[in-house]
């Protein structure tokens, strides 16, 4: 912020920022790239970093974001901003297998007040990974006190009732209201599928399994999900 606190507009980097905010991840990369740092001030470079830690994240290359993303963490001072680089931090550390390094940042978050829907359901999914199913459930069951209808804890919780056997029914439950709130969500329609599988209702299995199939034919466990209830090759 400036003195008469109005926002910084970060005039050095708005080409950059206009492609990130366009969803151009490459031009905006390159152009964050090609900035020379030598007449930054400290704000200035701060915010080329973040943004840098984004772009790298949002192209899959999650090494060169955690470095970024880490030193916003450890030398910025905008609380919001902190709260979502250790979140996108917590996403990298899950999707790259680190789960208890994801935990550590979810529950610093968790632990300095800053609780949301989106911390319990990367926790829950952590702990999922982990196969602690019982403390998923818990801290799925920790959103919906937040949130009732959030549909990201529905399946999530909905998907390990029905595939454990700990209660098939509400997990199918579950899995159908997370559908109903977003039905074109391949993931969605792929736990409603199976859940209906679970139940011993094939045929419905199949249904479910097929959309999300045709959404998302690339994803791996909606293939094998498919494969085990049809027997079709694909």
């Amino acid at each position: 912020m400036d003195g008469n606190n109005e926002p910084r507009s970060f005039e050095k980097i708005q080409e950059g920022i206009k492609q990130y905010r366009m969803r151009n991840w490459d031009k905006a990369l390159s152009e964050f790239l090609s900035k020379s740092t030598e007449n930054f001030d400290n704000e200035e470079r701060l915010e080329l970093i973040y943004y840098l830690g984004l772009c790298y994240t949002k192209l899959g290359k999650y090494e060169e974001a955690l470095n970024y993303l880490e030193q916003v963490v450890i030398l910025g001072t905008d609380i919001l901003r902190i709260y979502q680089c250790r979140m996108t931090l917590a996403y990298i550390y899950v999707i790259t297998k680190r789960v208890k390094m994801a935990e550590f940042e979810l529950n610093r978050l968790k632990n300095s007040g800053l609780e949301s829907p989106l911390i319990y359901n990367t926790l829950a999914y952590a702990a999922w990974a982990q196969k602690q199913n019982r403390t998923a459930i818990e801290l799925y069951e920790k959103t919906l006190e937040i949130d009732t209808n959030n549909p990201t804890a529905m399946n999530g919780m909905g998907y390990i009732l029905a595939d454990s056997g700990l209660d098939i029914v509400r997990g199918l439950r579950l899995c159908r209201k997370a559908v109903d709130a977003r039905p074109q969500c391949a993931a969605y329609l792929d736990s409603l599928g199976w859940a209906y599988y679970k139940y011993g209702e094939a045929a419905e299995a199949r249904t479910w399994l097929r959309r999300a199939l045709e959404l998302a034919p690339n994803e791996k466990d909606i293939q094998r999900h498919f494969k085990v209830v049809t027997g079709e090759p694909l």
